[in-house]
């Protein structure tokens, strides 16, 4: 039979043993995965030179377009600036012209109205008579409050 001290070191060896097997098959499995490492690493180095080579032609061209980009709104910049210009000077010159012709013609027809109020009571002279009475006169007065609340409100917008 084994004494105590034989049975233990049996135990210790037996542990060892033991301990060895798993430590070879956790080193067998990282050897494993170091080479696949490797592996997937030369892989990727292999697949990122021409992705970087199609990334930095991708990258030129958007520059490209983008300066494209810019040399277009800052031709839109200028021609904005144009029109405004342009703009400016039409209604210069046009609102002026405009303005006088509009205020002629309301002129014109403010007295051609008068004219008009002056010939009508000689009309009716010259047709039948003078008419008298108070409905002829306020109908003059009328008129004439008329035309001259025409002529005021002519006056009023500036023409």
């Amino acid at each position: 039979m084994l004494t105590a001290g034989e049975l233990a070191g049996l135990v210790v060896a037996i542990f060892w043993v033991i301990l060895v097997c798993f430590l070879v098959v956790v080193l067998v499995r990282l050897a494993r995965l170091l080479t696949e490492t490797r592996k997937s690493v030369a892989e990727l180095s292999d697949r990122i030179a021409p992705l970087l080579d199609d990334m930095s032609q991708t990258v030129s061209e958007a520059n490209r377009r983008l300066a494209a980009a810019e040399e277009i709104t800052d031709n839109m910049r200028d021609v904005s600036g144009n029109m405004v210009k342009i703009t400016g000077v039409a209604s210069t010159l046009l609102a002026g012209p405009v303005l006088k012709i509009s205020a002629f013609r309301d002129g014109f027809r403010v007295a051609l109205a008068r004219r008009a109020s002056r010939r009508a009571p000689a009309r009716r002279v010259a047709r039948g008579g003078p008419r008298t009475g108070p409905r002829t006169a306020e109908r003059i007065n009328e008129r004439h409050a008329a035309e001259r609340a025409v002529e005021r409100r002519a006056i009023g917008r500036g023409r």
